[in-house]
């Protein structure tokens, strides 16, 4: 007879109050209806029930709900995607429009079947929230697109107000975590963004409880740093079913208090940390926070030299 796998015990402060309103419901209606994904509920975000009831914020997943890797830590599933959804832009468009939102996170699977990488369907979806939805931050968390730039560009055309890409876990464990992806090419992806569009906010992820050390993880801040990246955001890794990674210890609240501090002496210009946080979580709050400060470093430049004021970039 085999042992049966068994995980650990979850400690109290990773309990989540379930909440599922009328606003739940209407959201995950209004996903059905448009036959919209969401890494909310593929991934099982432990925050869905406080972003779709609460917060009224949804993670839109684009390209399809299949994903052509096979990351140990991801309960998305994996295999061949279906062809590509040329009518998914407007429908993610009309759902922003409908929920009246103010920030809208998309993401996608990686599509590596394709040549771009899905590049092209992403950059319309960013450009037709855009038209029907002019006033609403858009942000985009892409996969690495297997390090093919001229994807890169195609998707930085369409003006995304944030670029989010995940590290996902420190070096010496992204073989272990990640497939296919590698560390140094999601650093130089994140690089090559500010290369593209100096005022575009980066931001990148990093989950925990996987094995690293201390030194590994302000090492990974360090690292993000060094390519330019403006927000990090910390969380504690759960594992999704007994088939995925396991989870090597839970961090308590007060550490993940610590690794926030650490990262804003260090220089990121925001950080969240926390247990249930991921890399989308209260994504509104991060890009608004990031945009005053760009905007006050804006203005002491402009006192100092005297210049005219004629149009702010964020």
């Amino acid at each position: 007879m085999t042992k049966t796998k068994q995980r650990e015990r979850k400690p109290e402060w990773l309990k989540v109050k379930l909440n599922t309103n009328e606003t739940y419901n209407d959201l995950k209606k209004l996903m059905r209806e448009k036959n919209l994904n969401t890494v909310c509920e593929e991934a099982k975000c432990p925050n869905i029930h406080e972003c779709w009831s609460e917060r009224r914020t949804a993670t839109f997943m684009i390209l399809g709900d299949t994903c052509t890797r096979a990351c140990r830590f991801c309960a998305v599933k994996t295999g061949l995607p279906n062809e590509l959804d040329w009518g998914e832009p407007e429908r993610v468009a009309e759902s922003t429009e409908i929920m009246n939102l103010k920030h809208v996170v998309v993401t996608a699977v990686a599509r590596d079947d394709l040549k771009d990488g899905g590049a092209a369907v992403f950059a319309e979806t960013v450009r037709a929230i855009h038209r029907k939805m002019p006033e609403t931050t858009v942000e985009i968390l892409p996969s690495d697109m297997k390090g093919d730039y001229e994807s890169l560009h195609m998707l930085m055309s369409s003006e995304p107000d944030i670029f989010n890409h995940n590290i996902e876990t420190v070096r010496r464990l992204t073989k272990r975590v990640r497939a296919r992806a590698t560390y140094d090419r999601s650093l130089e992806l994140l690089l090559r963004v500010k290369e593209i569009a100096p005022h575009v906010p980066t931001k990148s992820s990093i989950m925990v409880g996987l094995g690293e050390t201390k030194e590994e993880i302000i090492e990974a801040m360090d690292d993000l740093l060094a390519h330019k990246v403006d927000i990090m955001t910390i969380g504690q890794y759960l594992q999704p079913t007994l088939k995925h990674l396991d989870v090597v210890r839970y961090y308590h609240p007060d550490e993940f208090q610590e690794l926030k501090e650490i990262a804003l002496a260090k220089g990121f210009k925001h950080c969240e940390a926390g247990p249930m946080v991921r890399s989308s979580y209260h994504a509104d709050e991060q890009v608004n926070e990031t945009a005053v400060q760009k905007r006050i470093k804006y203005m002491k430049g402009v006192e100092s030299t005297g210049a005219k004021i004629d149009r702010i970039e964020f």
